[in-house]
């Protein structure tokens, strides 16, 4: 099993950058994929970016495509998941979570505990 602990959400104001990082621990060379996902009261949690872990290769939301950027460290253990230009509809509980290579919470078997990200207007 895998242990992530996702960091660095806030406050901030639209146009504004946030940096969120997820540190992983146990046994992270079963993952083929780390992601984050976001989720607000009332809708299903939703697909940000995922990156795989072997390749590196990317994907993004179309919504948060040229302002968003996923990225790992296989040293450290740890993804991130740069934010700029923020919008009010950025704001939500954003989750790490690792898994397969894919855009479906379902096929993510070990998340986070979440961080806050609130973008005012």
């Amino acid at each position: 099993q895998v242990q992530l602990v996702e960091s660095g959400g806030g406050l901030v104001q639209t146009g504004g950058s946030l940096r969120l990082s997820c540190a992983a621990s146990g046994r992270t060379f079963t993952r083929p994929a780390m992601g984050w996902f976001r989720q607000v009261p009332g809708k299903e949690r939703e697909f940000v970016a995922r990156i795989n872990w072997t390749t590196g290769r990317t994907n993004y939301a179309d919504s948060v495509k040229g302002r968003f950027t996923i990225s790992r460290d296989k040293d450290k253990n740890a993804a991130y998941l740069q934010m700029n230009t923020l919008k009010p509809e950025d704001t939500g509980v954003y989750y790490c979570a690792a898994g397969f290579d894919s855009g479906f919470h379902s096929l993510y078997s070990s998340w986070g505990q979440g961080t806050q990200v609130t973008v005012s207007s």
